[in-house]
């Protein structure tokens, strides 16, 4: 076959073969000077031939069901041969696509393929997404309903669907002005091609020049090539009308045998091509494939190769209809797969059906149960999207059941969402109640009596539960407002009444400044008189505000380390500060602070004559020892520092006691 042969996107059908016999005299080349009688005998063939039933030749009903579908395809692309192009549109799955994935889709085919190619996968996107839109429409409806709403009162579109509808609009647009425009082509060429079967009926009948007559045929023939496409329900009418018309020329006609026989060996030449071709696609695996190109070769046997020798007729069709019907049943039996395939999918889907109605059975009736519930329901709609297409009959029944398993469960959420909604309209009014209150008292000041109003009223908003979420952020703003408001009043007019404690305290950090800066000369007692005149200085400054009072600790640690770096006796030393600590600890009004220092060095001089105790025990144990022994020399030395420092913590005791008087 040429090049050309592999068209793709055409169709064919069974010649339809006549039943007239050839005459039984042998013909001779037609010349000028032909004889009365052979014009006599061309005469009464020709009426031999139309006194038939013409209609029952032409619409002789062919047993070849398996030609049948590639019939229906070449009439389709017999109207427009761009047509043909539908094949190359890439078949995607549009059950598994969202409403946004189907509104982009549609958008891409409007761009990118001829408007006449795309019509089958229109429609399923269409199907499809007014499926998916009814059932959000349905979800939508209850949760109207559920809140109150009156059933007759409820409208509801979105994004996604307008411009789908706006998209598939243009489609329709586009789609009707290109069937408006090819509509009157198409009339006009099915008009042509009538006229040239009449044409070439006349032939049968015109008495002239055999040789003129066959130039006459074969310009006749070269027009209907020509005509252009015609509607697809004319398209094999007309072509099995024509072929019945140039068989019964080429069988009926005294036509000069070796321009007859010419045509005859040309045809079936090609023929023999197109059918060999057609079982080599027989053996291909690639169903689709095949058919297409099967397509393409019926294509060339109906419309551009006229009729073979009578002999060969049946046995040729017999051959290429054989090729024919292989790849036909190969092709019924992907299909059968992909049957069974939908069976699977039904399966799946039904599982999943059953899986979203447990769901909605669950009697867990908490906020987090519900919401956790809402996660599995999406999850199991995605898995049912993708889990492929079911058998076309059970299909519809199926998302039925699906729509209404979805629907019972969102029954049952809205149900609890209602509730929980009447609970939340009840805290919502018990918030604004506390609003209200937070408001009156705002301005006030009598902080005595409001501040512990105030915080009464915070308390009880953290107990309240959940409000409506459009108002949450609305009323929290109002109550946390009107109560930053009262405090913020509260705190100015206390920091007013405080000044003198915030400037005890700016003075303090200062001191304390100068205190860390402090370097120390080689006269221990004048740098102890520098301490101590601090530490006086830092009590008469008195108080600093309650949330300041950290700095008293950092000013006495920085006095301790300061005297720790005095190079004296230590317990000397140790007395110096334990005077400066009792001067911070004295307050007659408020003994607390002495009264835990006293217990603390009772304490520790208990521990100490017990640890003293301990020791001068553990001398028995060296009687026999020594007394320069290591061991021994160290547990000596060990009592006479616990000893030191016993006397240094019973002086402590003297001076606390001696606080009180």
């Amino acid at each position: 076959m040429s090049e050309n042969d592999n068209l793709q996107d055409a169709d064919g059908k069974k010649e339809v073969e006549t039943t007239e016999t050839t005459p039984t005299q042998e013909t001779t080349p037609i010349v000028e000077t032909e004889t009365e009688s052979t014009n006599v005998e061309t005469t009464e063939a020709v009426e031999d031939v139309e006194n038939k039933d013409e209609t029952e030749a032409v619409t002789e009903v062919t047993a070849d069901h398996h030609v049948d579908e590639i019939d229906a395809s070449n009439a389709e692309d017999a109207e427009d041969e761009s047509n043909a192009e539908r094949h190359e549109v890439e078949e995607k799955d549009y059950h598994a696509m969202t409403m946004d994935e189907l509104a982009t889709e549609l958008n891409r085919l409007l761009k990118h393929h001829k408007i006449q190619t795309i019509s089958k996968h229109v429609n399923e996107i269409k199907a499809e997404f007014n499926a998916k839109y009814s059932e959000l429409l349905d979800e939508k409806k209850e949760e109207f309903i559920a809140d109150g709403g009156n059933e007759i009162d409820f409208y509801y579109t979105n994004d996604t669907k307008k411009l789908f509808n706006s998209l598939y609009k243009d489609y329709k647009q586009s789609i009707g002005a290109y069937y408006k425009e090819r509509e009157q082509n198409l009339k006009q060429n099915l008009e042509d091609r009538l006229q040239i079967i009449e044409d070439i009926k006349g032939l049968l009948s015109v008495e002239e020049n055999m040789g003129t007559t066959y130039k006459n045929f074969k310009e006749l023939q070269e027009k209907w090539r020509n005509a252009g496409p015609i509607p697809r329900d004319k398209y094999n009418n007309a072509w099995n009308t024509y072929h019945h018309h140039v068989e019964r020329f080429y069988d009926f006609l005294h036509l000069n045998n070796d321009l007859r026989d010419m045509d005859f060996k040309h045809n079936y030449d090609q023929k023999l091509k197109i059918i060999e071709r057609a079982e080599e696609l027989a053996q291909d695996e690639n169903t689709n494939r095949s058919f297409r190109e099967l397509q393409v070769l019926h294509k060339l046997w109906k419309e551009d190769l006229g009729p073979v020798g009578k002999e060969h007729r049946e046995e040729i069709w017999e051959r290429f209809s054989n090729a024919t019907k292989t790849i036909h049943d190969k092709r019924q039996a992907y299909y059968a797969d992909m049957d069974k395939a939908h069976e699977k999918n039904l399966e799946r889907k039904e599982e999943i059906i059953a899986l979203i109605n447990a769901v909605a059975e669950d009697k867990g009736n908490s906020h987090s149960a519900w919401q956790k519930k809402i996660k599995d329901i999406e999850v199991l709609r995605d898995a049912f999207f993708k889990a492929g297409k079911v058998p076309l009959k059970v299909n519809e029944a199926t998302w039925a059941k699906f729509k209404d398993a979805v629907r019972t469960f969102n029954r049952g959420k809205n149900s609890f969402y209602k509730d929980l909604k009447k609970d939340q309209y009840d805290n919502l009014k018990k918030k604004k109640d506390l609003i209200q209150i937070a408001e009156e008292n705002k301005d006030s000041e009598d902080f005595a009596k409001v501040t512990p109003l105030m915080k009464k009223i915070q308390n009880e908003w953290k107990k309240i539960g959940h409000v409506p979420r459009r108002d949450s952020d609305k009323i929290w703003k109002q109550f946390k407002g009107a109560c930053n408001h009262y405090f913020d009043k509260m705190h100015a007019a206390r920091k007013a009444e405080d000044q003198h404690l915030f400037d005890a305290f700016d003075k303090k950090v200062k001191l304390l400044e100068s205190l860390k800066a402090m370097e120390l000369t080689e006269d221990p007692k004048a740098d102890i008189e520098v301490l101590k005149a601090k530490i006086a200085e830092w009590k008469e400054l008195g108080h600093v505000p309650q949330n300041k009072r950290y700095i008293d600790g950092k000013f006495y640690k920085a006095i301790d380390d300061t005297f720790d770096k005095l190079k004296m006796d230590k317990a000397k030393l140790e007395m110096i500060k334990f005077d400066s600590k009792l001067e911070n600890l004295a307050n007659p009004d408020d003994t607390r602070l002495l009264d835990n220092e006293y217990n603390f060095i009772k304490k520790r001089i208990d521990e100490i004559k017990s640890e003293i105790n301990q020791l001068e025990n553990n001398l028995q144990f060296f009687s026999n020892v020594k007394s320069d022994n290591p061991l021994v020399k160290d547990v000596h030395k060990n009592i006479a520092n616990h000893k030191k420092d016993l006397d240094t913590w019973k002086a402590k005791l003297t001076k606390v006691r001696g606080m009180y008087s």
